[in-house]
């Protein structure tokens, strides 16, 4: 077994509570349509890139007819950077543990399953950013989570192989995509309901990240 060298972490909902951002701003672009999907409806779309989530929530309501998803993403991204700017804070324990990392200098990467523009987006806003050796998104690779793609893309910009990194995973199929590249997987459990998912994907499951499990995993 190749030694841990690097932390590649997931991003929304392991680095920062981004998901009522996403839902304020999906609710806000599709009831400026008209469109019936709820609350409930995006929250079902939790974990998923914006293809499958377009895909799903234009199926809610296929009388409203929205328009194509490369037209819609850009108002959807106006929509979250205003949602981010009224108050957009990362997780105190991954802040710690990527700052502790970095610090040591641990190779950090994120792999996400956000497109580009929405993960740099994030990663700006929170005050992340800078601590990242190398980042992947979702709309860079031919496969989201929990096919491996994206996992083994924040790998090879690391310069490393996928065995030699740890993933830090909160749902069961992010923790599945990081288990098919070959990495060893954290799973943090920020959702209750998330737990089985996580234990069922091979993660070794925490309730808070601290930078001294990470260090003791890559040393």
């Amino acid at each position: 077994m190749s030694p841990l060298r690097a932390v590649v972490f997931d991003c929304d909902g392991v680095l920062v509570d981004s998901e009522p951002h996403s839902i304020a701003a999906w609710l806000v672009v599709l009831g400026g349509r008209g469109h019936r999907a709820v609350r409930s409806d995006v929250e079902a779309c939790t974990g998923l890139g914006y293809g499958p989530t377009y895909a799903h929530l234009a199926a809610v309501d296929p009388a409203t007819v929205l328009p194509a998803a490369d037209e819609l993403w850009p108002e959807l991204l106006d929509a979250l950077a205003a949602s981010f700017d009224a108050g957009l804070e990362p997780f105190p324990d991954a802040a710690d543990a990527v700052a502790a990392l970095a610090a040591e200098g641990v190779p950090v990467g994120v792999a996400s399953s956000s497109p580009r523009q929405r993960l740099d987006l994030t990663l700006g806003c929170s005050g992340l950013a800078g601590h990242f050796t190398a980042t992947a998104a979702g709309d860079e690779v031919a496969r989201g989570k929990p096919a491996p793609d994206v996992y083994l893309l924040a790998a090879e910009r690391l310069g490393l192989a996928a065995e030699e990194c740890v993933a830090v995973e909160d749902t069961g199929p992010g923790a599945e995509s990081a288990r098919a590249a070959g990495m060893s997987v954290v799973g943090v459990a920020r959702d209750p309901a998330e737990r089985k998912r996580l234990l069922d994907a091979g993660a070794n499951l925490v309730d808070v990240l601290t930078a001294d499990l990470l260090l003791g995993l890559v040393r």
